[in-house]
């Protein structure tokens, strides 16, 4: 078992079946090294987490969203490594998105959900560059979604 599989054991997580896309896009293209990542939405096999944040979304559901996010994405790079996550050499950026009602200002909080479990599974491969954007509304009314770009041997 790689180092990564083991930290996603110990986590208690195991990876889904990689996301299809919903429209005329594919779930990742590869150019030479560098991975790009199509948004990963906060749905999982409930049904996920969908909702305004901060209106029909608490914090910490929201942080879950964004934690849902991050494992969707894990789940693509490994189906972009053919199956072997000691291959990503480093996440190289996040973009994350939390839709988000009027009054709700900790949009940074919400996506280190997928951050910090970047980190955590990935190590300081894991640590990447970030954005975190507050919007109107998200495919399919999901709270979080978040995009990517790894680097990859």
């Amino acid at each position: 078992m790689s180092q990564v599989e083991a930290r996603l054991a110990a986590l208690g997580i195991e990876l889904p079946k990689p996301n299809a896309p919903v429209a005329n896009y594919v779930p990742f293209v590869r150019a030479g090294e560098i991975v790009h990542i199509s948004g990963q939405v906060s749905v999982d096999a409930s049904g996920g987490i969908r909702g305004v944040v901060g209106e029909d979304v608490d914090f910490d559901t929201a942080v879950k969203a964004a934690r849902i996010c991050a494992i969707n994405l894990l789940a693509q790079m490994k189906a972009a490594c053919e199956g072997d996550l000691e291959r990503v050499v480093r996440v190289v950026k996040l973009g994350g998105f939390v839709q988000a009602g009027p009054a709700f200002f900790d949009i940074p909080k919400v996506v280190n959900g997928c951050s910090d479990l970047m980190v955590e599974v990935l190590g300081d491969a894991g640590r990447h560059a970030r954005s975190a954007v507050g919007v109107y509304r998200l495919p399919m009314n999901f709270a979080v979604e978040v995009d990517a770009v790894v680097q990859v041997r």
